[in-house]
């Protein structure tokens, strides 16, 4: 595997692809079409350029959902088991990955987060929140 280079998939494995750069940018979209997309109050999502990435197997499992309103996004998913899996932006320029399908690390950190004046009414901020390493056991 080229140095730099992370694999990823979706969650039943159909779905693999290889990620071999990227364009710096790993950031936490709050905008709604990632919130409903994800299912989350944000989406976690690493940029690549095209030519960067690479589908390992089962690109034919893959279904892509655009909005015809949307410029960038769209959505692509494994058509077995829904996971959420790298898209082509709109425009052709950038492959969106989202974050929670690699399989190891980027090495690459989050650096932003955008359309915060869309984030979810009821975001709490997770490090203001209790965390526990499994689920906590009510006695």
């Amino acid at each position: 595997m080229p140095e730099n280079s992370v694999t990823g998939s979706c969650l039943c494995g159909e779905v693999s692809y290889l990620v071999k750069g990227n364009l710096g940018i790993f950031q936490y979209c709050n905008c709604s079409r990632c919130r409903k997309f994800s299912g989350s109050a944000f989406a976690a999502n690493l940029l690549v350029a095209p030519n960067d990435f690479e589908w390992l197997k089962g690109e034919e499992s893959v279904g892509r959902y655009e909005l015809e309103e949307a410029r960038h996004f769209a959505t692509c998913f494994c058509k077995k088991c829904g996971s959420s899996l790298p898209w082509l932006a709109q425009s052709g320029k950038v492959v969106v990955v989202p974050a929670g399908t690699l399989d190891g690390d980027p090495q690459i950190r989050p650096i932003q987060n955008i359309y915060c004046a869309s984030r979810a009414v009821w975001y709490q901020d997770p490090a203001e929140l209790p965390s526990y390493d499994e689920l906590p056991i009510k006695k």
